[in-house]
């Protein structure tokens, strides 16, 4: 796992020590910086579950003006912090250990251009994380997107279960068992 482009680009990510988190291949972060293009640069990205911070991580390398990142493992914010400190992209990072669905249900304190769902599997998360956002939408910017990275089991199984009216699905893309189903407020 490294960053792709960028001021990082080729530098090695560490991973989350055991089996608790699924980083994002480099085939897909690829691509999805593909999809966003340079719109990345001077934006902010919410990074949810994140994990390795990997997705977080190249949006600062590529030009994010800031990303905060949201884990509740302490494992792997730990691992975060030494990705940031090794890729010398901490400066425009906020780093903070939590249950992303009980921080997105308070008032939000800024609003984000990008927010990025990459939950465990198969525990309804993204869904869950999706409708906390349509009803306290003011954690998305008018213009901003939601990105979902699930396994596209997941999404053949509880697509119809979404319930959100702020928001509307208008891109899904799928690299090999990953799928990302692209959100933007309507």
């Amino acid at each position: 796992m490294r960053v792709i482009a960028g001021k990082a680009k080729g530098r090695q990510l560490k991973s989350v020590p055991g089996d608790t988190t699924r980083p994002i291949t480099d085939r897909t972060k690829e691509a999805l910086f593909n999809i966003i293009g340079a719109d990345i640069e001077g934006a902010s990205l919410l990074d949810c579950f994140a994990g390795t911070g990997s997705v977080g991580i190249e949006a600062l390398s590529r030009g994010a003006a800031f990303v905060r990142f949201y884990d509740l493992n302490r494992k792997a914010i730990q691992t975060i912090h030494e990705n940031l400190r090794l890729t010398g992209l901490a400066q425009n990072a906020q780093v903070i250990q939590a249950d992303v669905l009980r921080e997105l249900e308070k008032p939000a304190d800024r609003t984000f251009d990008y927010i990025y769902i990459a939950p465990p599997q198969y525990q309804r998360l993204w869904i869950k994380t999706l409708e906390i956002i349509n009803r306290n939408s003011k954690w998305l910017d008018k213009d901003g997107w939601c990105i979902v990275q699930i396994h596209p089991v997941e999404y053949e199984n509880l697509s119809k279960s979404v319930d959100v009216n702020q928001l509307t699905e208008f891109d899904r893309r799928k690299y090999g068992s990953t799928l990302l189903v692209f959100y933007w407020r309507i």
